[in-house]
């Protein structure tokens, strides 16, 4: 483990999913008494994007901002809302210079699958076609998340594939929850780790999943037969983390598809660690998500 984010474990919870709705509440209670993030360059607004319910989003505008960012938050489809958020996604935008629309899907297990992905791709419908009023080129939109909303993500990239939705400039999948089975060597062995363990992933899973089988088109992204036709990826992953080995079989099955892809492992990181934000491990990564989508959103790129 790294030396400086080892020094934080004691300091960071392990939610259990068991029980997500107290959980949640926990979660905020932490935000609420944590540090306001600093917002500076942003302007923010919060809006309902028409669908059937309609789904909320916080919308941040850098100045001179450069394409936009769909960004899915985690805690496994079960957690978090724009406000728990919301020092993550303003990071993202500041450190990246997009448009970051930031979407508060529908939990699990109140509302499993397809709720979630619905709202996912309601969202990017709505910023493809409103892409001058968000503050984007309609061709140069974005799609990201962490953990379990990393895998919605990747969901979504399918989803828009095969049901004619708006074209992905880029995907940006970071620790992403991927695959319900849990056959991996990480996922098999981590079973005590910081901030996500088996436990918590498989307890997800079911939330999410409920009663849909998992091989059902689009709730098990690592399930996809087809994996060709996808926009470019990026995915990183935590040496200590039970998704480890599925996101790099996922990223190596995209590779063999054609699609894409750049993998960064970081070693000596647990899931979730990048909140930590004074470690000097954690600044590399924020500042290389910066760039990935600098770089992926960039005028002229195709």
């Amino acid at each position: 483990m790294d030396p400086e984010l080892e020094a934080f474990i004691p300091l960071v919870p392990l939610p259990d999913f068991s029980d997500p709705v107290t959980e949640r509440k926990k979660l905020a209670e932490r935000v609420a008494a944590g540090p306001a993030p600093d917002i500076t360059g942003l302007e923010i607004e919060d809006r309902m994007v028409p669908a059937d319910p309609d789904v909320p989003v916080r919308i941040y505008r850098p100045r001179q901002a450069q394409g936009a960012v769909i960004w899915l938050h985690g805690g496994g489809c079960v957690m978090g809302d724009l406000d728990t958020e919301h020092p993550w996604a303003s990071r993202i935008a500041q450190v990246s210079g997009a448009v970051v629309i930031s979407v508060a899907y529908r939990l699990a297990p109140e509302n499993p699958f397809p709720a979630a992905l619905d709202d996912a791709f309601a969202v990017l419908a709505w910023a493809a076609a409103r892409a001058g009023e968000v503050g984007a080129e309609p061709d140069r939109i974005a799609i990201a998340g962490h953990s379990g909303g990393g895998g919605l993500a990747a969901a979504l990239a399918l989803r828009a594939r095969d049901q004619g939705g708006p074209p992905i400039r880029f995907q940006l999948l970071h620790q992403p929850g991927l695959d319900d089975r849990q056959e991996t060597w990480s996922a098999r062995h981590f079973t005590d780790t910081p901030s996500s363990n088996r436990h918590n992933v498989t307890t997800s899973w079911g939330h999410y999943l409920g009663s849909t089988p998992a091989s059902t088109p689009y709730a098990v992204a690592a399930r996809a037969e087809d994996l060709s036709g996808l926009p470019p990826a990026f995915i990183a992953t935590a040496e200590f983390d039970p998704n480890r080995d599925e996101d790099i079989a996922y990223a190596l099955r995209l590779l063999q598809a054609g699609v894409p892809v750049e993998l960064h492992q970081w070693p000596g990181t647990f899931h979730g660690s990048q909140v930590i934000a004074s470690a000097e491990v954690s600044k590399r990564q924020i500042a290389e998500l910066g760039d990935v989508l600098r770089r992926a959103l960039a005028p002229g790129k195709s």
